[in-house]
């Protein structure tokens, strides 16, 4: 069962495949079913997180495979989050340690740091005041919880390390305080926001990007409704512009803004369950965007943040 995605190197002297399969918003029935297609169709790359209450699901899956023969850890890139709540040095070892139980994994290949901010610690979901919003603590160190992610390392319980939705002002601040640097920033990227100006800070550092939500996040538009968020703008998969270069290259709109993507040097971490739609995610290398092309999609400046709800 072999994989033919290619792979960009960390600074680490690792390598990260260039498409994932993203587990944001999958119940465990769903994940199973989808990871399981994935991986047979080529996955190698899963990108998990505690605040997607999968991890156990994915751990079931992947334990099949190993125990089968079908695959080796080794084959294998299983990158997770340290979630908001543990976002203190004090939790890292803790939460990785529960990550890996409920992956049934002795390491990840990358731990990252979900978000910037931090709460109050819990083990399950966030605490939430009155009116619904969640409580941030508001003594957040970064340094601190980096220079414990750094032991992590050391400990041989991940790999690599990197961060998630952090800034310029933030991703500098750990490059100017660490040992270990961070080999990748995870992020949203899609055609309506395309972050070119962070994607270049992290270039010139070294720093690989993934690019969650690249096809925009279809199921988000309910969710930005409920909180009253509408955007008189075509999902990122119908926009015209898309749907006229899918004509032209004989591939479907998801192809052609997933490719744009890997074409920029980033990774990608597009979410499905659905097996034709799977398949076709990570169908994209036999065939190359022109230069005319890739410059029509990066002047593309709606600069529309779709995740109302953030990860």
């Amino acid at each position: 069962m072999s994989s033919s995605v290619p792979k960009i190197p960390l600074s680490n002297g690792g390598e990260i495949p260039s498409v994932g399969l993203g587990t944001w918003r999958a119940p465990d029935d769903e994940v199973e079913a989808a990871l399981e297609t994935a991986l047979k169709s080529g996955y190698r790359h899963i990108d998990a997180a505690p605040v997607y209450f999968n991890e156990p699901a994915i751990g079931r899956t992947l334990k099949r495979f190993l125990d089968s023969g079908e695959l080796k850890r080794e084959d294998l890139f299983i990158c997770t989050k340290l979630p908001p709540q543990a976002n203190r040095a004090s939790c890292v070892e803790k939460f990785l340690r529960n990550s890996l139980e409920s992956l049934q994994l002795d390491y990840v290949d990358l731990y990252l740091i979900h978000t910037p901010f931090s709460v109050p610690e819990t083990d399950g979901d966030l605490l939430r005041d009155d009116n619904g919003d969640v409580i941030l603590d508001m003594e957040t160190n970064h340094v601190a919880t980096w220079k414990r992610m750094e032991d992590m390392v050391t400990m041989g319980l991940t790999k690599a390390i990197g961060i998630s939705n952090f800034n310029e002002t933030q991703i500098q601040r750990l490059l100017d305080n660490c040992t270990i640097k961070p080999v990748c920033l995870q992020i949203e990227v899609h055609l309506y926001l395309q972050q070119h100006n962070l994607v270049e800070f992290c270039k010139k550092n070294n720093i690989v990007v993934t690019a969650y939500s690249p096809l925009g996040s279809r199921g988000i538009a309910e969710l930005n409704k409920s909180v009253g968020i509408v955007r008189d703008i075509p999902d990122v998969i119908e926009n015209p512009v898309v749907v006229k270069m899918a004509s032209k290259y004989g591939k479907t709109s998801p192809q052609i803004l997933l490719k744009y993507s890997i074409q920029r040097g980033l990774v990608v971490i597009p979410k499905s369950t659905n097996a034709a739609r799977l398949k076709q995610n990570i169908d994209l290398f036999d065939f190359t965007l022109s230069e005319e092309d890739m410059k029509i999609l990066a002047d593309i400046k709606e600069n529309v943040r779709l995740r109302a709800v953030r990860e």
